[in-house]
């Protein structure tokens, strides 16, 4: 199967990593780019790769260190560490004029950043078309305390609590973890998450040291000939220390350094004797948040919540619909290509790592045959 993706040219390289019962199969194809640095360079499992929306259930975790330690909890207003977000007013109308709104009926709190029920996210609108979509487009990625300012002085689109939302919760928490901890929100995950993990090769930009493993990252396509078109290279956006840590999809990493966190919720927590969360936490995080009623009201693919639930930043399977993943099965895919579900079920992770904008996009048919070839390969 990604033999077939390299050799029809969507993609120059791909690695496949497959957990079960202690084992671990890694399958790599192809090289880290389709010409100059890197053609050359065989895809593996420390190749660094952009994570994209993978980034998120890392966020959480990490979120979740600070609520065991009692730094942070759930269902308290995050209004003392995130004024800029206290008081704020929602819209009438999600597609009408910014300055017609309503107060909001109450704080916004860890837990709707978490689960996605701040009261804002990714609108997806043709420009000029719904003003507080083409407002958060303008938010850009300054540092954090500025970044913040912007989107608080914009209003929510919906009342918290009301319904999920993609995306921007994830960037709000990571501000809150810089905050809640004193430090940048990088270090904060390197302390708490991917340094006991041993994930060395998780950050927000690559090392000088390290650029020549990382995968060049290309466009969907070319709109006249389909051929993929260069969107990021090894010396681009990666490469340098971003002015905002992304926690929406800012993060690399490799497939090693992701087998390690998979691997580490799968055993409830800990890893190699190394525990950074609780089972209990890890429980909660892989657990439906969402009412049927906020699923109605979603507003993302049409359908996707019939047999999808979302517990604290990533998905869970409610409903089996396919060979698999089965019901309870949790993960998120990413932007570039890549994707993670855990399969407690099973006992299986499964780990696919490419570089192509959007094929993260888990109703391409490509993996729908990917996720078919994983579960039909099971051999009790």
């Amino acid at each position: 199967m990604i033999e077939r993706l390299v050799a029809s040219g969507f993609v120059p390289g791909v690695v496949a990593v497959l957990a079960r019962h202690g084992e671990v199969h890694i399958e790599t194809t192809g090289d880290l780019a389709f010409e100059g640095a890197g053609s050359t360079t065989p895809m593996a499992g420390d190749t660094i790769c952009r994570l994209g929306s993978m980034t998120k259930p890392i966020v959480a975790a990490c979120a979740m260190t600070l609520v065991e330690d009692c730094t942070l909890r759930l269902d308290d207003p995050v209004d003392d560490l995130l004024p800029e977000l206290a008081d704020m007013t929602v819209l009438t109308d999600p597609h009408g004029p910014l300055e017609d709104t309503v107060a909001a009926k109450r704080a916004m709190t860890l837990r709707d950043l978490l689960a996605g029920t701040l009261g804002t996210g990714m609108v997806p609108a043709e420009p000029g078309t719904v003003p507080i979509a083409d407002a958060l487009d303008t938010l850009g990625e300054p540092p954090p305390d500025e970044w913040i300012r912007r989107l608080g002085a914009l209003p929510l689109i919906h009342q918290p609590g009301e319904r999920w939302m993609y995306d921007t919760a994830a960037k709000v928490t990571g501000v809150l973890i810089a905050r809640a901890t004193g430090m940048s929100f990088g270090d904060a995950l390197r302390e708490r998450i991917c340094g006991p993990l041993g994930m060395k090769d998780t950050a927000f930009s690559v090392r000088a040291e390290d650029i020549g493993r990382l995968a060049t990252a290309y466009e969907r396509d070319n709109a006249d000939t389909g051929e993929p078109v260069v969107e990021d290279t090894p010396d681009g956006r990666w490469s340098r220390p971003p002015a905002f840590e992304s926690g929406g999809g800012g993060l690399v990493s490799t497939a090693d350094d992701f087998l390690a966190f998979a691997s580490a919720l799968l055993a409830g927590g800990t890893r190699r004797g190394e525990r950074v969360l609780s089972r209990p936490s890890v429980t909660l995080m892989t657990t439906d948040h969402l009412t049927p009623a906020q699923k109605a009201v979603s507003g993302f693919w049409p359908g996707y919540f019939d047999s999808i639930g979302w517990g604290l930043g990533m998905s869970v399977r409610t409903r089996r619909t396919h060979l698999g993943p089965s019901v309870g099965a949790y993960g998120w895919p990413g932007f570039y290509g890549t994707a993670w579900y855990n399969d407690p079920a099973e006992d299986l992770s499964a780990i696919f790592m490419m570089q192509r904008a959007h094929a993260g996009d888990q109703r391409l048919p490509m993996w729908l045959d990917l996720w078919t070839a994983v579960y039909q390969a099971i051999d009790d």
